[in-house]
């Protein structure tokens, strides 16, 4: 559908910064009631760009819809229903429920998981990803006023962003039975493990990992590989790090909750080159304990930079300034 207004749409995991990772490690929950207050900023700065039109989806918590129930805006809220499961696929419901509106410039307010999950529907949307999440390498912990504001001036097409958003690195797995998926930062070959385990990761259990971007910052799997090598989301490349007798050193798996790994090599990985993760236990994708694998049916996994285009918000609102744009009646 091609859209004759401006419009934003603001995707809300209800779950995510809720699991049983945070209780196992040292991590303060995400309420729904800071979410809601999150949202309604977000709103507020898309408002204040001049957007016309912000789209949210019906969800059993109402995280968005009370948000913005009661907020004075310009701009027309417009409340999706979906049909609803109750899991990840909500999300991917809501996604595509936007896209059939028309809507190109999305805020998610999730982590990891919950971007790898629209990546999975909306590949050609421009997406600010706002942390909100367990361990977070992709969303950012940004104010959700300014990325409201950047949102909007995106959706209305004022001020030409091209230079300050970057199309996201995508792994792309297939399995031996021919199931393709995708992560966006890690992908991680777990031991003796299982399928829907929730539980932060037992270092020990961990025997190859495949990151996007290895950040020394990070907390999760990404610092495996970025205390060694420093790799970001411009650099076109990945990192494989191979498990084993090395160097050993602590790393922080979850918040506050670390653990000591031991590396035998790392390399870095070009794009399309295919690495196979084959064992016996799961391979997890951006934390996500979702593919079994055993030595008969390995899993391919290569890296490609075709996933959303994410704004960066600071160098978003840095050119908007130096183009006069801030000081422009909406």
């Amino acid at each position: 559908m091609k859209k004759t207004k401006s419009s934003i749409a603001i995707v809300v995991n209800p779950m995510s910064g809720r699991d049983v990772r945070r209780v196992a490690a040292r991590a303060s929950s995400m309420t729904h009631e800071h979410k809601r207050d999150m949202v309604a900023r977000v709103a507020a700065g898309a408002d204040s760009a001049g957007v016309e039109e912000i789209y949210v989806v019906k969800e059993p918590f109402r995280i968005a819809s009370m948000a913005l129930e009661w907020m004075k805006l310009n701009a027309k809220v417009i409340e999706l229903t979906v049909p609803l499961e109750h899991r990840a696929s909500d999300t991917e419901l809501a996604v595509g429920a936007f896209l059939e509106h028309g809507v190109s410039s999305f805020v998610s307010l999730g982590g990891d998981g919950t971007n790898r999950i629209i990546t999975r529907v909306a590949k050609d949307i421009d997406l600010i990803p706002i942390s909100t999440g367990t361990n977070n390498v992709f969303p950012s912990l940004i104010e959700p006023t300014i990325a409201g504001i950047v949102a909007g001036l995106n959706a209305r097409r004022r001020v030409d962003f091209e230079s300050v958003k970057e199309r996201a690195k995508v792994m792309h797995v297939k399995t031996a039975s021919g199931v393709k998926d995708i992560g966006l930062i890690d992908a991680v070959l777990l031991e003796d493990d299982f399928v829907g385990n929730f539980l932060p990761f037992d270092a020990k259990k961990i025997k190859r990992v495949l990151l996007t971007q290895a950040l020394p910052d990070s907390v999760g799997i990404s610092p495996i590989g970025g205390y060694l090598e420093v790799v970001t989301s411009k650099e076109n490349y990945g990192l494989l790090v191979e498990m084993g007798r090395g160097k050993s050193y602590p790393v922080p798996i979850s918040p506050g909750l670390f653990q000591t790994v031991s590396v035998n090599s790392h390399q870095r990985i070009s794009f399309g080159e295919e690495i196979v993760f084959a064992g016996s236990g799961v391979l997890a994708l951006d934390g996500d304990r979702e593919h079994a694998i055993t030595r008969d049916t390995p899993i391919s996994v290569t890296i490609r930079r075709d996933g959303p285009y994410v704004i960066d918000i600071t160098a978003a609102m840095r050119h908007v300034v130096a183009e006069g744009m801030m000081l422009v009646a909406k």
